[in-house]
């Protein structure tokens, strides 16, 4: 089966300049991805989509499928990241090489490893999926949450069935999409426009370390904690 591991990488970015060169522990943000795309058993083919030439070199010079140019008017902020994907789809498929399996892996998710895409990779394959999204429980519940609306008014973003007053006490089924991994199909990526379908798409559950978005300077600070605690380990 063909596997196409995507690694979206824009050299622009508002919280951190040339954020996704920047150095963690010694290596670029990037590397991170690459590294865990690498190792893992499921992925067959490794592809880079980025505008930027900087990035463009270091991903060649790790080996990375290159060929591909992302053009600049999918590289502004308005530009969505099913355009880019689905730029990328057509590329291949002009040149007969579309994959069955597509892996998008945002390199802003240092702390997902090559065991979280092949276990992701695994149920996908093995229960016939068309869509899988990463997921993990919500850091803060949804009866702490609260909406507030224009007028002042606010409401809780959940309500329990009965009062509530320990949080053991709290449901535990409320997830994030923490953007560490979607899987899908080309087809139904262009069918529904979309990596996630309500009711459709099948939710794979991380740790909210793993799913560690990379955001600005204090997401930083917290991943290499997270990494100088994993090394004394």
């Amino acid at each position: 089966m063909n596997v196409l591991g995507l690694i979206p990488a824009r050299g622009g970015s508002k919280g951190i300049p040339k954020k996704n060169l920047y150095p963690i522990m010694g290596k670029p943000l990037l590397q991170y991805t690459f590294d865990a795309a690498r190792k893992s058993e499921y992925i067959n083919q490794i592809m880079l989509s980025s505008e930027d030439a900087e990035i463009r070199d270091f991903a060649s010079r790790c080996h990375i499928d290159t060929r591909y140019q992302r053009p600049e008017a999918l590289a502004t902020d308005e530009a969505t990241t099913i355009d880019v994907v689905l730029d990328v789809l057509d590329w291949l498929e002009e040149r007969n090489e579309l994959p069955e399996v597509l892996v998008l892996l945002q390199p802003t998710s240092p702390l997902r490893t090559e065991q979280d895409i092949d276990q992701a990779l695994k149920q996908f394959i093995e229960q016939n999926l068309d869509s899988l999204v990463a997921v993990h429980p919500m850091i803060e519940h949804p009866f702490k949450c609260l909406q507030q609306e224009e007028d002042g008014s606010w409401q809780f973003l959940a309500k329990p069935d009965k009062y509530v007053s320990r949080r053991q006490e709290y449901k535990n089924d409320y997830f994030a999409i923490n953007g560490a991994l979607y899987i899908v199909r080309p087809q139904w990526l262009r069918q529904h426009g979309n990596f996630v379908v309500e009711s459709k798409t099948t939710l794979f559950e991380m740790t909210s370390v793993a799913g560690v978005d990379v955001d600005d300077l204090t997401d930083i600070f917290q991943v290499e904690a997270y990494l100088r605690m994993a090394s004394k380990l």
